[in-house]
């Protein structure tokens, strides 16, 4: 079975590491080891699990003229994401409840990235 590193990264300094297997989404894998992230619908229609991805195992960060790592890449969806814009997707936003990692990753999460995000359209 293939696992991912993915990085917890709160906005305090917090972090926490989980090894996620691709058939898993990100808040299944924090929920298996005790790391509260935040959620509500677990199907892609709210905005409460959003996280910020930060970076990619090859390197590829965020970068001051504003060039994010792609999502696409680093995520598979196990449905559409509703609560996401194509633009939030663009800007490297992803609903953990409902993505698998594809690659070892970083990804900011918590109030912040939410207040960020604002109101899914479906809620």
């Amino acid at each position: 079975m293939t696992t991912h590193e993915v990085t917890l990264e709160w906005t305090d300094g917090r972090t926490r590491t989980l090894d996620v297997a691709e058939s898993q989404t990100v808040l299944e894998a924090a929920q298996r080891v005790g790391a509260r992230l935040p959620y509500d619908c677990r199907s892609g229609t709210c905005i409460t699990c959003v996280g910020r991805l930060l970076g990619l195992e090859d390197g590829e960060t965020d970068t001051e003229e504003g060039a994010r790592p792609d999502v696409r890449e680093a995520f598979a969806y196990r449905r559409q994401p509703r609560a996401l814009t194509d633009d939030e997707q663009g800007e490297g936003y992803v609903l953990l409840c409902i993505a698998s990692p594809q690659a070892d990753c970083r990804i900011e999460v918590g109030p912040r990235v939410r207040a960020e995000v604002g109101d899914s359209p479906w809620a």
